[in-house]
């Protein structure tokens, strides 16, 4: 479990920068220095120098960074609570309701949630709250199959079963009994959701129909680096970089996770 921990203090200190560096620069993400256009490094304030528009590279890295994490754990969040929900109360319940509630799951499963997501973008406009929820409305499915699962195996063991004959109400015993068993599992899943949100964010961003203007994100300084990276191929490494560095820790974590508690 040690190796699982490096990953997470990596992380840890990524988001640690992205949220205390920020005030401390003389440029703002959103501020653009005509005087900087292309200035080289530690000119003018510029540690990492200036986009196309004179906009400081490090705040705007550091922002990014700090809302696509914010995106993801958001996402994820709602992901989890969906998920843990609909699978607590379909594993529980059993029968007719586990039938009908894991064939919502599995027709879900089979729409292309990529296209879910654009078409909530499209319809209701492109907000931050709405990329939070649009995304994590399609990442509880696979959350929801395994506590599903894991709460059907609890049903049967002796501990729930006296539950039961003492007659303690059901959702008691789902409450105080089950979801502190599923709980370590949950995590584990929970950190290779975050991966999988960052991923999508990144992917609408570069797209244009996530994170919009003044604020940026990992998936748009990917893209702006793309477009200039003839010219300025830092701009590209640097936000790809701090991108493929949370998703392999992450994952990595979640796995190591998951495999204790599976």
């Amino acid at each position: 479990m040690r190796r699982g921990i490096v990953p997470l203090v990596i992380v840890a200190l990524i988001a640690a920068a992205a949220i205390a560096i920020p005030p401390f620069l003389p440029w703002s993400h959103d501020a653009i220095d005509w005087n900087g256009l292309r200035l080289p490094p530690l000119s003018e304030g510029h540690l990492l120098g200036t986009d196309s528009i004179g906009r400081d590279r490090l705040a705007r890295l550091l922002i990014g960074t700090r809302i696509s994490l914010a995106v993801a754990l958001a996402a994820a969040l709602v992901a989890l609570l969906i998920g843990v929900a609909w699978g607590a109360i379909a594993g529980w319940c059993g029968g007719r309701v586990d039938e009908a509630m894991m064939r919502v799951v599995d027709a879900l499963y089979a729409l292309p949630f990529m296209f879910v997501v654009i078409l909530l973008m499209v319809l209701f406009g492109r907000s931050i709250l709405l990329v939070f929820l649009g995304i994590g409305a399609v990442e509880w499915l696979t959350m929801a199959r395994i506590i599903r699962a894991q709460v059907m195996a609890l049903k049967e063991r002796p501990f729930i079963l006296a539950a039961r004959a003492a007659g303690a109400p059901a959702h008691r015993i789902v409450i105080e009994h089950m979801l502190p068993n599923v709980a370590g599992i949950a995590i584990a899943y929970l950190l290779l959701t975050v991966p999988q949100v960052v991923m999508v964010e990144s992917f609408l961003s570069f797209l244009g129909l996530g994170v919009q203007e003044p604020l940026t994100s990992l998936g748009i300084l990917v893209k702006e680096g793309a477009d200039e990276m003839d010219i300025a191929p830092f701009g590209l490494l640097l936000p790809g970089t701090v991108l493929v560095t949370i998703l392999v820790c992450l994952t990595y974590a979640g796995e190591r996770l998951r495999d204790r508690f599976a």
